[in-house]
């Protein structure tokens, strides 16, 4: 299917619209609750923390979250958790997709086309049925091209909002202990092997010691002076206390001479897992712990899970975390940009409002960048912005 064909008279539109309703009535859409949609992704290849429910209602409190489901001859093959963000004064509301829509099988060969039929009768919903403005925030893709953002870009949707520091790490997980090694930068590896040589042991530990973590982090962040804007202090507990063991996040946890030192939290469900939190003493620094709970991480990720790749996050405009992120991901892995967010509306009214709010929230956030850099005690970036 190609939807870049670009249309101009009133009968080509209407004809283009008729073809888009066919396309996205062949998907049905299926709102459900935020328990079930949590339960049902749990398969989905394509499942991130971003698209929990339980992440996001503790992570966005003034959103709605609405999961939908999307079926194709009564079979699921996708689905999406779509933030309601209502604007000031009932001028209106955002229909807000971070990292989706999730396809459940990535392996199908219609995939593309899934996707498209996807988007198709989110449109139809948010879009054309309740008037809004659709914004869509593409995940980083491991692939070499990002189908999903092209798609996006070639249906019209225009870009948005870009982070400063876009690049996202990945490390390939299906290699061998020796392949994994050889693909690290030789400066990492040397870091590497000195930390297999300290006294170090690592652990998968439950959520039970999470307090072991708390207060490494704690620590770390009053050592580094980051500005710790993520979803820490909102949403672990939450993804913490849930039931299931294939969606509750893992706890890794590197100890030295008994004392823990190191301590990492990995999204693992899907078929990429995902570095969310990390921690580490000052005493972990001699011993290289970093180093080696990634090692540890990596391989346990690689025989424990469906993963092809482990997400090593961004690194908010700091040198040394690219550094270490780029050695790591080596000759095997990938660096790729998380792409611009990309917004979309038929109506003129609500494509001026939520450009408008849009603008005024990017405002408002160069804004507290900006008077962070008079704040002393915090670390600032210093890694070089690619344009």
């Amino acid at each position: 299917m190609n939807y870049s064909v670009e249309y101009s008279t009133e009968n080509e539109m209407t004809e283009l619209d008729e073809a888009r309703n066919i396309v996205a009535n062949a998907i049905e859409i299926k709102h459900i609750t935020g328990a079930q949609w949590d339960k049902e992704i749990i398969s989905f290849d394509g499942v991130c923390q971003e698209q929990l429910y339980v992440f996001s209602k503790n992570r966005w409190g003034s959103v709605i979250c609405e999961p939908v489901l999307f079926l194709k001859n009564k079979k699921i093959v996708g689905g999406a958790l779509v933030l309601v963000q209502l604007l000031p004064f009932q001028l209106g509301s955002i229909a807000v997709i971070k990292w989706g829509p999730l396809l459940k099988d990535h392996s199908n060969e219609n995939s593309k086309e899934i996707y498209a039929s996807c988007i198709e009768t989110l449109l139809l919903e948010y879009d054309i049925n309740r008037k809004m403005m659709v914004s869509i925030l593409p995940r980083a893709s491991s692939e070499k091209e990002n189908f999903e953002f092209d798609y996006l870009l070639k249906r019209g949707f225009g870009k948005g909002g870009e982070l400063r520091f876009p690049s996202r790490y990945f490390v390939n997980l299906r290699l061998s202990d020796e392949e994994i090694k050889s693909s690290f930068a030789q400066k990492w590896r040397y870091h590497l092997n000195k930390s297999l040589k300290a006294d170090l042991t690592f652990e998968r530990a439950d959520a039970t010691r999470m307090n072991e973590f708390e207060n490494l982090y704690e620590q770390m962040n009053e050592r580094k002076k980051f500005a710790d804007h993520s979803a820490y202090d909102d949403t672990i507990k939450a993804m913490m206390d849930i039931k299931d063991d294939v969606l509750r996040p893992e706890l890794f946890l590197v100890k030295e001479h008994g004392k823990t030192v190191a301590g990492a939290i990995i999204f693992k469900t899907g078929k990429t897992a995902t570095y969310m939190y990390g921690a580490t003493s000052k005493e972990a620094l001699k011993s290289r712990a970093g180093y080696f709970i990634h090692w540890h991480v990596v391989r346990w990720l690689r025989d424990n899970t469906k993963a092809d790749y482990y997400d090593l996050g961004g690194t908010d405009g700091f040198l040394g975390l690219h550094q270490f992120k780029k050695g790591m991901v080596g000759t095997k892995g990938v660096i790729a940009p998380v792409p611009a967010v990309m917004n979309y509306s038929s109506n003129v009214f609500p494509f001026l409002v939520g450009h408008f709010a849009f603008f005024a929230r990017d405002s408002i956030l160069r804004f507290k960048s900006f008077l962070s850099k008079f704040k002393s005690d915090l670390a600032q970036p210093n890694q070089k912005r690619v344009k």
